[in-house]
């Protein structure tokens, strides 16, 4: 562990005395979930492989009144996603959220993509979200109840050019979200599936590839790009929060197996 563990205590908000697990919570839309998770009155245990960038997001989270605990691990690597488990049962007491947000991109055109990109790809993206889902929700029907959101894409809705990787691995995901909750239904447990459309992150930077594959300014991408969604913009991460606090609070008990959209409209046309 790599902080005290949260010490229990009356917090508002509409996930208040909730305590949720974040993976991938170091930057982009996992950090965005972590801070509004934190307004909103959750313990977390947050995670990802950059202790210094965790510790930065502990810091913003605990200037919000939060209680936090961090871990960092590799969701890829399985005796990695048991520690992190053990560690955050250790801090919380219970799981009663789980994010699962880690994930990595790789852009390359089908026939360039390397074994080892690819697979990269597979074992953070559908690997990882798959052994920490596994261990959570053997803890979670234990408990009978609790909240699943896994971080999708709209990349797991339809096909994109030079990302066959990392389509596959959202569709994957957006099927594991769908089996997971009709297991679960009887126990209590509600799982879910956000999926964002383009996403204002640092992880928006890696469209560079893209642009080195098609021989066309990086600018000229993200202005097809953006073109093709009906609102005109980029998302902002707090907006992908804001459905994932949804997700995480009794408002959405009555949801389950659903991967919803939040794409500007994109996927509409």
């Amino acid at each position: 562990m790599d902080s005290d563990t949260p010490q229990a205590g009356a917090r508002a908000g509409r996930l208040a005395g909730r305590k949720a697990l974040i993976t991938g919570a170091s930057r982009g839309i996992g950090r965005a979930i972590a801070l509004a998770y934190a307004r909103e009155g959750a313990d977390l245990l947050l995670t990802a492989t950059r202790a210094d960038a965790l510790a930065a997001v502990r810091d913003e989270c605990a200037a919000q009144g939060a209680r936090v605990a961090l871990h960092c691990a590799d969701v890829a690597q399985r005796p990695a996603v048991e520690g992190l488990v053990e560690a955050a049962l250790a801090a919380l007491g219970d799981i009663d959220i789980l994010v699962n947000n880690a994930g990595v991109y790789r852009a390359a055109r089908l026939v360039d993509c390397s074994p080892e990109d690819f697979d990269r790809v597979m074992q953070v993206n559908v690997y990882g979200a798959f052994h920490v889902l596994q261990l959570v929700l053997r803890q979670m029907q234990r408990q009978r109840r609790g909240k699943v959101v896994n971080i999708a894409s709209s990349a797991g809705k339809w096909g994109s050019m030079n990302q066959a990787a990392y389509n596959a691995s959202k569709h994957a995901l957006v099927g594991l979200t769908r089996c997971a909750a009709l297991e679960m239904a009887a126990h209590g447990v509600n799982v879910n599936a956000i999926c964002p459309g383009f996403v204002q992150t640092d992880m928006f930077d890696e469209f560079r590839v893209h642009a080195e594959i098609l021989g066309v300014p990086f600018e000229r991408v993200i202005e097809g790009a953006i073109a093709r969604i009906p609102l005109r913009r980029a998302l902002a991460p707090e907006e992908v929060a804001a459905l994932a606090v949804y997700l995480g609070s009794a408002e959405s008990d009555g949801m389950t197996g659903q991967s919803l959209l939040l794409d500007g409209g994109m996927l509409m046309v």
